[in-house]
């Protein structure tokens, strides 16, 4: 039985204190999970030690096991980095391990590829129409977020990056406006921040685009539009390669669409960083040394 399931069958029974609770965290399964107790009690109006009565009422030890069946249940349940890292100790530096995380990879990418092929052009599309794009990114999902920020900066201006450096998040996020569009990178266990970007976002009237691993995620949930990619890893940590290949996929598509008129500003980039010293030019004197006899 869900954990859903079993707060609606015992939801009669239930205090009315302890039903305030019980349908705010049913009518926002996503907040339990990426959020603390006290943030649950204060949205809802409501107290921390109710929460802690609630789960204990429902079968539960206490707040924590309600807080994991509900992840459990949304497919987000994951093994801690730390738990991973002692299984991998515990292998030792084994022969193939290196061809095993290839093959992991190389699925990951295959996943990806028939899960969001036909959703990413309407990704593209919907970024093409918006009159400012903002990407959010943070911790892990930092490396995904800022090569689409990097590479759509090449062609285009009204693109700006959400990372909350020196604690500017809700300074930054303040740009937001209708009709825009917001892409969120965030993958479990998710960023607390990340939720923050999208909760603003919509409340501005912008569009929300997740790039997540799960349909089930807190951000896929409430997005206009949600790609998934693959974080499948032998090693402790989630990959992120997946996640990299679809956001150059998308560029792909977002180049391709513009015509002529990207061409020119990708050009005109490029040339703005070799003269500005940027990109080192090769001389042909260092490329003669260089080239093979």
């Amino acid at each position: 039985m869900t954990a859903t399931q079993t707060i609606l069958d015992a939801f009669p029974s239930l205090s009315p204190r302890l039903q305030v609770a019980a349908r705010f965290i049913i009518d926002h399964p996503n907040e339990v999970v990426i959020s603390s107790m006290r943030t649950l009690a204060e949205r809802a109006n409501s107290q921390p030690a109710t929460f802690v009565r609630l789960a204990r009422q429902l079968g539960f030890a206490g707040w924590p096991e309600l807080k994991t069946a509900f992840a459990t249940d949304m497919g987000l349940h994951h093994e801690g980095y730390g738990e991973k890292a002692r299984s991998l100790a515990n292998r030792g530096p084994e022969r193939g391990m290196l061809d095993e995380m290839l093959g992991v990879l190389q699925t990951n990418l295959d996943d990806t590829l028939s899960h969001s092929t036909e959703v990413l052009r309407k990704v593209a599309a919907l970024l093409a129409k918006a009159p400012h794009v903002h990407i959010a990114g943070f911790r892990a999902s930092v490396p995904i977020a800022y090569a689409l920020f990097y590479g759509y900066r090449l062609f285009r201006q009204s693109v700006s990056l959400l990372d909350g450096q020196l604690g500017a998040l809700e300074l930054q996020s303040r740009s937001i406006g209708k009709s825009d569009a917001v892409v969120i990178v965030s993958f479990a266990p998710y960023s607390r921040e990340s939720l923050a970007v999208a909760e603003t976002a919509r409340r501005a009237g912008a569009k929300v685009v997740a790039i997540t691993d799960s349909s089930a995620s807190p951000l896929a949930l409430d997005a206009h539009l949600s790609t998934i990619f693959s974080v499948n890893s032998p090693s402790f940590f989630p990959s992120v390669v997946a996640g990299v290949g679809l956001v150059e996929g998308l560029l792909e598509l977002l180049v391709a669409a513009g015509g002529r008129p990207v061409v020119n500003k990708i050009n005109e980039a490029e040339r703005g960083l070799f003269d500005s010293g940027a990109y080192l030019s090769v001389s042909t004197k260092h490329a003669a040394k260089r080239a093979p006899s």
